[in-house]
């Protein structure tokens, strides 16, 4: 042990751990829980989003189906090579991830709304041999097929394939023939788990992305051991992106493994309406998405004159509860309606997320569990567990994850170092910067700054490339102050920097921009954006330490640039002061 470190210590606490499925491999996984839940249905979706009919598929069909697909993409001699998958969150999408991971190939999931050239270059660089699409893409999939001569093979996962490629449904159908023509050689190759699986290429906040490499050992014990913190619903929402981690890892793989039904969403428009006709018991859900529910339900509760009511019924709830009693399913019976009725668990991770909000749902009856990860991690870190949870913590180390806080300074913050299973392989075809991003004890370095608390508990400062550090030493984390302005009634997003000056060089400054939700500010008659954030922050200043106090409020008329996993890019944000 280092001298200057603070180590995740052994929890005072014995937490119970919930059952959970153990596979070494996605082949494994799939081939598990289809033994132990043949006619339960596993994944679920519809073909067009205002079709009556939901579409459902059993365990037992999945494991068919996948089998089938291996069996074909083997017999077209993908197995050993890479594989791209560019769609939506789909059937096809889910499909063709676990068929390539289970005929041991590498996957490369890519998000298709980045630019051509991306797309290109991602493909170029992994030398995929196949490209898995959806049609609304095809134009872009016939310049890859141009500019990329690695590219052996198109296949369409969703939609109307491009005029000679195979849809995914034919190689299922030509898996089949195979399979009963005698051909066995799914289940016949032995998988090693941890060689190189997944190529995921980070979508960044600061500019150029990196290729993360997972195992199979990576994701599948990044979800084994997560899963022991959580008690899941019979039935989820997949929302988020699969080709991020939080998304395939997570939302699809996890739950599958558990026996979940996963139901495919047509996308975030429809969000609303599906929360309403699935009905799901959970959710996996970023900040963004929680935040835009908390504020959506307060904005019509303003609009239709309830917002006082609803606040003084949630305090007769919380009356109620600390005398035993809990009627938070009657009492906020239509709002629980808007998120179909049954839904008592939202698990959020990717960005931190204000404790008023957790506060709000768990007022109204619905757990959220909020947690830590990175993609470098498969993603899972940490994360709050249904019957114990902190405050303003994400929770503690998954099962067999070592948490370490290097350099902490006198408050115990330093930047947060994991080592464990669901450790990546490394950044492809990138040695200096894999070999930069662990420390003397093979620690992976997160980059992200924190503490853990005497019980083993884990809190988030915020990021070291955010850091404000001023000439007198003081070090300021923007998210810290962020997430006081959020609570700001009528701010829509903010992001806090250090203001840069070109007329006075060595000015300092911490700018706090902000773009309001005019919609909400207009509910409460207020037209002068600028004079009231200019109060409202002077609030703000008031609860901080001097040397953390807002020196410019910048008000802007449109939301901050982002990136694909709506994310805001600071380093495209203009900090000039003048």
């Amino acid at each position: 042990m280092i001298q200057g470190v603070k180590y995740f210590k052994q929890r005072k606490s014995n937490y119970p751990q919930y059952e959970t499925t153990k596979f070494r491999d996605i082949r494994e996984m799939i081939e598990n829980v289809a033994e132990k839940y043949p006619n339960r249905t596993a994944l679920s979706y519809k073909k067009n989003p205002d079709d009556a009919e939901t579409i459902c598929i059993t365990y037992a069909q999945a494991r068919s189906d996948v089998c089938a697909l291996g069996t074909a993409l083997i017999s077209a001699g993908c197995r050993d090579t890479k594989a791209a998958i560019i769609g939506g969150n789909s059937i096809g999408w889910a499909y063709a991830y676990f068929a390539v991971l289970a005929i041991g190939a590498v996957a490369v999931p890519i998000d298709k709304k980045l630019p051509i050239a991306d797309l290109i270059g991602i493909v170029s660089k992994t030398k995929a041999e196949t490209v898995f699409y959806s049609s609304d893409i095809a134009d872009a999939v016939a310049t890859i097929r141009k500019e990329c001569p690695s590219v052996k093979r198109c296949i369409c996962i969703e939609g109307t394939p491009s005029e000679g490629d195979p849809s995914i449904d034919n190689l299922i159908n030509e898996g089949v023939r195979l399979i009963r023509s005698g051909d066995n050689s799914y289940y016949d190759y032995e998988i090693d788990p941890d060689k190189l699986a997944i190529i995921v290429f980070t979508s960044g906040t600061t500019g150029r992305g990196k290729g993360v490499m997972l195992s199979q050992t990576n994701i599948c014990s990044d979800m084994t051991q997560g899963m022991y913190n959580f008690e899941i619903g019979e039935k989820t929402i997949n929302v988020l992106p699969l080709h991020h981690t939080f998304g395939s890892t997570v939302n699809l793989v996890g739950h599958f493994a558990q026996g979940s039904e996963v139901y495919i969403s047509s996308g975030i428009r429809f969000l609303s309406r599906e929360l309403k006709e699935q009905s799901p018991n959970h959710l996996i859900l970023v900040p963004l998405f929680l935040e835009t529910l908390y504020k959506r339900i307060w904005a019509t509760a303003e609009k239709e004159g309830r917002a006082k009511l609803l606040r003084s019924t949630i305090k007769f709830s919380e009356t109620l509860r600390r005398a035993g009693i809990d009627r938070r399913k009657q009492l906020f019976q239509s709002i629980r309606a808007s998120f179909g009725g049954k839904l008592t668990l939202i698990i959020c991770g990717g960005a931190p997320l204000a404790q008023e909000i957790i506060d709000f749902f768990d007022a109204i009856g619905i757990t959220v569990l909020n947690g830590y990860g990175i993609t470098e991690c498969s993603p899972l870190i940490s994360a709050n567990r249904n019957e114990y949870r902190k405050p303003g913590s994400v929770g503690t180390p998954i099962v067999g994850e070592l948490v370490k806080i290097r350099n902490p300074d006198e408050n115990g913050e330093g930047e947060i170092c994991v080592k464990g299973p669901n450790v990546m392989l490394g950044y492809y075809e990138d040695p200096e910067a894999t070999a930069a991003a662990f420390d003397e004890e093979g620690y992976f370095r997160t980059g992200d700054y924190g503490r853990l608390d005497d019980e083993g508990w884990l809190y988030i400062t915020g990021r070291l490339k955010n850091l404000i550090i001023f000439s007198n030493g003081k070090n300021v984390y923007p998210e810290e102050i962020e997430a006081e302005i959020y609570k700001i009634y009528g701010v829509a997003e903010t992001v806090v920097y250090a203001g840069e000056s070109r007329l006075q060089p060595g000015r300092e400054v911490i700018v706090a921009e902000i773009y309001p939700d005019y919609e909400a500010l207009m509910a409460r008659g207020i037209t002068d954006a600028q004079t009231y954030f200019n109060e409202k922050i002077k609030e703000v200043n008031a609860r901080m330490i001097s040397y953390k106090n807002v020196g410019l409020v910048k008000i802007r008329d449109t939301e901050f640039p982002k990136n694909t996993s709506s994310k805001i890019t600071r380093f495209n944000i203009n900090k000039s002061i003048d």
